[in-house]
């Protein structure tokens, strides 16, 4: 069957999934969480083979958060599609208003290859729980990864249900001109507009999870020890190849010097054994775009602080710190996405507010602090779409905390609950009663003393 006519059975088979009983969402999920459980170490050699991820990476970066998700989902799922009472004004009193959650219909989710299985993962359980019909486009650049999933969802799902499509570009070209109902797309902020722009054109819901250039402030006041562990974990986990890692550093002069020792210290005991506990860079196309970005950073005058290993051969490169960083840099104006750290310094706070506010809205924002005038003025004054006060990355693993980005870094979130709302249309219903016969006190004809009565709700505010 061609794309086009297994779009079809799926769109005709979402009417169907309305109206089914919400026990056979939990049950299908149900089966998803035990196909996971059971098959770790094959979800673990797939990341293995593809991008050498560690294990440990793997099952606390990919598998947990996914078990996490299924199971959150399948122990609120009764709660979250009740349909939600609320009140009505004095004007339409007598009614019973409620807001009902029904499945958007089809819905197209395109996954990114940084966190194969996660990333795709994790939309798909929102869609299922919500009652949707999936198309999920995992990436190529992860084949061994996506491979597992199709395997994995076509043993659990019939295709009229879930499908994988798998393919380059050309593939996902032919599924955006398809009029899905929803369209969940997590990546580059450049591909972000391609997708909204063929969603326009069936005038398709979207969630954009982009990126973008993370901050993160470390003030006179933090924890050093602490923040240097956090910050080298949190960038440097799978390689840096995070949409919401710390892209880079601002650091307070007072204790610059300070912290970089023990930034140093981190990466030396956490990467000791690079090879074992730190994943590749996807590609020799990636591993060269950090190189350009590195050279050029130095070229500009910035300084290597620790690191700078590239090997083109293996496609990796060790943890690399660089500062004395020119801002008018590329290393400094895109997305680094890779094992690859500048540190800048600043003397007064508002520095740092002026030059994360001249940018584009990041995905996240990171501040490091004890001083508490310092945390609300920093989140006061600034933007993102989530913040970790004194750490780094974490706040993705809350399901109860919406995720996603604003402005260039993103549209729309999901997590838990608010990924359920994601993939659900809230319909509106209001059920009117014997008392509605009232309303004709508003119908024509308007005579004058039903002008006077409209006046006298305005003037009261009923």
């Amino acid at each position: 069957m061609t794309i086009e006519q297994l779009f079809e059975s799926q769109r005709k088979n979402s009417w169907n999934l309305r109206t089914a009983p919400l026990h056979e969402r939990v049950e299908g999920l149900k089966k998803l969480s035990l196909w996971i459980e059971s098959h770790q170490d094959q979800i673990c050699q797939a990341m293995s083979e593809d991008f050498g991820k560690p294990e440990m990476e793997v099952l606390m970066t990919e598998i947990y958060p996914v078990l996490q998700e299924i199971h959150y989902a399948m122990k609120n799922l009764k709660k979250w599609a009740r349909p939600q009472k609320v009140s009505p004004p004095l004007l339409l009193v007598g009614t019973k208003n409620a807001i009902y959650y029904e499945p958007k219909g089809v819905v197209l989710i395109i996954a990114p290859w940084n966190y194969p299985f996660n990333l795709a993962m994790i939309p798909v359980v929102a869609a299922l729980a919500a009652g949707n019909c999936v198309i999920l486009k995992p990436s190529e650049l992860t084949p061994k990864t996506s491979q597992l999933m199709e395997d994995m969802l076509s043993s659990i799902f019939a295709p009229n249900h879930v499908l994988v499509a798998q393919g380059d570009k050309d593939i996902s070209t032919k599924l955006l001109s398809l009029p899905f109902d929803h369209i969940f797309f997590t990546g580059s902020t450049q591909v972000g507009k391609i997708v909204m722009k063929a969603a326009s054109e069936h005038l398709s819901d979207v969630t954009l999870e982009l990126g973008g250039k993370s901050p993160a402030i470390i003030d006179s006041s933090a924890d050093l020890d602490w923040t240097a562990q956090k910050i080298a974990w949190g960038k440097f986990v799978n390689a840096g190849q995070t949409c919401l890692a710390p892209d880079y550093l601002f650091v307070d002069s007072e204790i610059y010097g300070v912290f970089m020792e023990k930034l140093k210290h981190q990466l030396e005991v956490l990467y000791k054994d690079p090879a074992k506990d730190l994943a590749r860079v996807i590609s020799s196309r990636h591993l060269q775009r950090l190189s350009s970005l590195f050279n050029e950073a130095l070229s500009a005058g910035a300084k290597l602080v620790y690191g700078g290993q590239f090997d083109f051969q293996k496609n990796t490169l060790s943890p690399t710190v660089i500062d004395q960083v020119p801002v008018t840099t590329q290393v400094m104006l895109e997305e680094i996405f890779g094992p690859l750290l500048p540190v800048l310094k600043f003397n007064n706070l508002n520095e740092t507010i002026e030059f994360v506010n001249a940018r584009p809205k990041p995905l996240s924002f990171y501040i490091f602090s004890k001083n508490k005038a310092n945390v609300d003025r920093l989140l006061a004054a600034t933007t993102a779409g989530g913040v970790c006060v004194n750490d780094s990355v974490i706040h993705f693993a809350n399901h109860n905390l919406p995720f996603g980005g604003v402005g260039e870094s993103g549209l729309g979130n999901y997590h838990g609950h608010y990924g359920f709302k994601t993939f659900s249309h809230s319909k509106s219903v209001l059920k009117q009663s014997a008392l509605g016969r009232l309303l004709n006190l508003i119908y024509p004809p308007y005579t004058p003393w039903k002008i006077k009565l409209a006046k006298f709700l305005i003037r009261w505010k009923i």
